[in-house]
């Protein structure tokens, strides 16, 4: 679902994500014990976002938080002219007159998400603090990008109990990270592919597309899949059959789990094609796996 900002650039960006919140769910979300906390209204992602901007002279009605992960942008806040360059972190007060854009020369890459909630003004207040503004430099911006994938996730999955309380998760940790790992100044950053596998091992059993793998780290569908061949061997999807092959070895050897919840721990719906995948893999069985000899 994607709603238009009055004051917005009309976007279209190969590849973005957008998801809005019915505010109907929104007035039961916030009535909640969790989610009534933190709750995330909005959540998205512009890859390569050329011409984007946004203008809200009298601010927004929820807090807003933004993180570049490629390229550049500009905020604007109580008439503040601030640069944002990769790995910059803005987080703007509801009701804060701000404005905010993708830089001409070399367009952001946004991950973002409206949010409200009992403690949200508590955690603007903390995150701003700590940076001494409404602007941070995130070290590594690619943690905050994968949680805020998991918010987008989340949401996504239908307005429900559970999906809003991953979605309050996945957010608060995304601000606590900012809180305490926010610099003013920038400083050095792991490599694009130390980023990607990062995010796999983090999010893992869920999958990432390829594109949105790339956008997380900067780099085009093309580029993440030639280091991922360069340096590891297989492509990223390949890697996160892998990661759940792992964690399939992991329950089948250290608990007594039945396939089929084994294959759902590790994001396969079907226990068939689940078994087929490992049989693939390990030519065996899950169940001829977990009753080999010790020590085989």
């Amino acid at each position: 679902m994607v709603a238009v900002d009055p004051g917005a650039i009309p976007e279209g960006f190969a590849g973005q994500r957008m998801l809005v919140v019915p505010r109907l769910a929104v007035e039961r979300a916030l009535r909640h014990p969790v989610t009534g906390k933190l709750l995330v209204t909005d959540a998205g992602c512009f890859p390569h976002a050329a011409r984007h901007g946004r203008s809200r002279p009298r601010g927004a009605p929820e807090h807003v938080f933004l993180v570049c992960t490629d390229g550049a942008g500009w905020c604007r806040i109580d008439g503040v002219h601030t640069a944002v360059a990769r790995g910059g972190a803005v987080m703007i007060p509801a009701g804060r007159a701000h404005a905010y854009g993708a830089s001409d020369a070399d367009p952001w890459t946004l991950w973002w998400f409206h949010f409200t909630g009992a403690d949200a003004a508590d955690l603007v207040g903390a995150a701003n603090a700590a940076a001494s503004g409404h602007v941070t430099h995130l070290r590594d911006p690619a943690p905050v990008a994968s949680l805020i994938s998991q918010v987008i996730d989340a949401l996504d999955s239908g307005p429900t109990v559970a999906g809003f309380t991953r979605a309050t998760g996945a957010a608060w940790h995304a601000l606590a990270h900012v809180i305490a790992t926010g610099r003013r100044n920038p400083g050095t950053s792991l490599s694009p592919l130390e980023r990607a596998v990062e995010h796999l091992r983090a999010t893992s059993p869920q999958r990432t597309t390829v594109p949105a793998l790339a956008s997380m780290v900067g780099l085009s569908a093309s580029q993440i899949s030639a280091l991922f061949r360069e340096h590891l061997g297989v492509s990223p999807l390949q890697f996160q059959v892998q990661l759940r092959m792992s964690r399939a070895r992991e329950l089948l050897d250290g608990t007594e789990l039945p396939i089929a919840a084994v294959a759902r721990e590790t994001g396969y719906g079907d226990p068939m094609y689940f078994s087929r995948q490992f049989t693939r893999i390990h030519d065996m069985t899950p169940t001829a796996y977990r009753s080999r000899p010790p020590g085989a």
